[in-house]
């Protein structure tokens, strides 16, 4: 069974830019999209009398938008199965459901919220932290650099092997044939000195050296899985979050990791997915460890 690629649209210029994104996505990966606009009104209006043959506006308009946004769909990729759906839900809910049997879940950063000038929407933050597959941010404006073809960019982070996030985006560039840009960041802590017995040299050279052959560890794995991407490694000292978003000038596609917190409260985000959601200038995946 194929997972689709599902895509919640809005009506929003943002949400147009998510759809054109997903259904790219949909036919470089040939998967079929499943496009979805949540709207409350059939929760509260849905009950009519079966002779009332007058219609709400709300579902002319939830119709009219799944419609037209299932033929933009078409037009852009004609190869592409699209199915469209309308569910009585708030969107955060009803993309979290639809999260469970996805390849993964594409929503723009800005929706039509009340509060239009927020970079991030409620709804891209909400279901990145609860969603059951990788969630894909869309920004609403066009980049002010145009991004190079195929180039993904990926946080490498302190797992001894390949994340799931690495993986994705490992698999990401090779569809794209095009380039991974992994990126291992690294600091010395102030409270460490050259007296100290693990650091003859100086402490940020032996730091340095162990971010080195940590990256070029989990790339030996992720190049044996058969997959071809070229890959280019960038081990760079400063705080993660900049470093990701600098890198991800030029890119296609960013991609960060998120680790699965117990109970009911989903996935932990952390202050460096965060601050890449609100920031980064091409489109953010964020994946979480387990699925």
């Amino acid at each position: 069974m194929q997972f689709p690629v599902v895509v919640g649209v809005d009506g929003s210029m943002g949400s147009l830019r998510a759809l054109d994104w997903a259904a790219q996505e949909a036919a470089r990966s040939r998967l079929p999209l499943r496009v979805v606009h949540a709207s409350l009104w059939e929760r509260y209006e849905g009950m009519r009398p079966t002779f009332d043959t007058e219609r709400p506006a709300e579902q002319i308009l939830a119709e009219h938008l799944v419609a037209s946004a299932q033929e933009r769909a078409h037009r852009l990729h004609a190869e592409v199965s699209v199915v469209a759906d309308i569910q009585p839900e708030d969107p955060v809910n009803a993309l979290v459901h639809e999260s469970q049997e996805a390849a993964l879940v594409v929503v723009g950063s800005r929706g039509r919220g009340r509060i239009a000038g927020m970079l991030l929407g409620s709804v891209g933050l909400a279901l990145a932290g609860r969603s059951r597959c990788p969630v894909v941010v869309v920004p609403a404006t066009v980049p002010d650099v145009q991004p190079k073809p195929g180039r993904v960019v990926v946080g490498i982070g302190d797992a001894p092997g390949p994340s799931a996030a690495a993986r994705f985006a490992f698999d990401r560039a090779a569809s794209r044939h095009g380039e991974l840009v992994a990126v291992r960041a690294w600091r010395c802590p102030v409270h460490e000195t050259a007296d100290h017995p693990l650091l003859a040299d100086s402490p940020a050279s032996a730091h340095r050296q162990r971010a080195e052959e940590h990256l070029e560890n989990v790339l030996a794995v992720l190049e044996r899985t058969g997959a071809e991407a070229a890959v280019q490694r960038s081990v760079v000292q400063g705080p993660v979050h900049q470093i990701l978003i600098e890198a991800a000038v030029g890119a296609e596609l960013l991609v960060v990791g998120a680790h699965r917190a117990g109970g009911p409260r989903g996935l932990l985000i952390g202050p460096v997915n965060h601050a890449v959601l609100h920031y980064a200038p091409c489109p953010v995946a964020v994946v979480p460890d387990t699925r």
